[in-house]
């Protein structure tokens, strides 16, 4: 899945594009997941998309408080109104199409309420939110880039493979939301909301700045707690 260029949105001298080339083996291990090949071919276990549509839905509830902490630790109101438009967003728009995506798999809203966080849940998304109490403004938004950055190339490249499977695929739905338009601006807006803070707090020379080692690390954990994420998927049996 591999032998055509990569499309999607993340620009290779954007900081998050110099964040994911720092870790490239990471990186792979995320977005070239076996679960998400699975998807791709339409062979996941129905179960185990089940578990993950769950546990995504709880994702969500923490990833909007993650940015409900984004509009405190913003230094201008630009960044306040860009924050706070991705709270708005979360949780009036994203997770009621959520809802509504998972109503097709035959779970409610109660039922996702009442299923206790996953421990690799826990770990992310806790993770995620330390690292925003602990550090600043950029340092939660890099912990935060791999989830809206990764999903939109996963989208694109899925979409655009050959190898994809779209006839027949129950999970065609999921491929073209992530793949769509839509989606791919998120991640493009994510990916200049990054910039922009970047720029100011470390200069337009990302890897150049004595903060860099610091932002590789964060980077590369939440990426590898978004494998564990997929992993989490596929140990799923009921």
């Amino acid at each position: 899945m591999t032998e055509f260029t990569i499309p999607g949105p993340i620009e290779a001298n954007s900081t998050v594009g110099l964040l994911r080339a720092a870790c490239p083996q990471a990186w792979q291990a995320y977005t070239e997941h076996a679960f998400v090949d699975q998807i791709a071919k339409g062979t996941l276990p129905a179960p185990c998309f089940r578990h993950y549509l769950i546990q995504d839905y709880l994702f969500l509830a923490q990833y909007t408080r993650a940015f409900a902490l984004a509009v405190y630790k913003s230094e201008t109101l630009a960044d306040m109104r860009e924050a706070a438009g991705a709270v708005d967003a979360l949780l009036n728009t994203e997770m009621k199409l959520h809802v509504d995506y998972c109503e097709k798999w035959g779970l409610s809203e109660d039922d996702m309420l009442a299923t206790p966080e996953d421990p690799a849940n826990l770990n992310y998304t806790r993770y995620v939110l330390d690292t925003g109490m602990a550090g600043d403004q950029l340092d939660l938004l890099v912990a935060l880039a791999p989830c809206s950055c990764g999903y939109g190339e996963i989208g694109a490249r899925l979409l655009a493979d050959p190898n994809t499977v779209l006839e027949g695929n129950p999970y065609r739905d999921w491929i073209e939301m992530y793949g769509g338009e839509e989606f791919q601006e998120v991640s493009r807006a994510a990916m200049r909301y990054i910039d922009r803070v970047a720029a100011r707090r470390i200069g337009d020379d990302p890897a150049q700045s004595p903060r860099w080692p610091q932002l590789k690390g964060i980077f590369t954990k939440a990426v590898q707690l978004e494998a564990a994420f997929w992993q989490m998927g596929l140990h799923a049996s009921s």
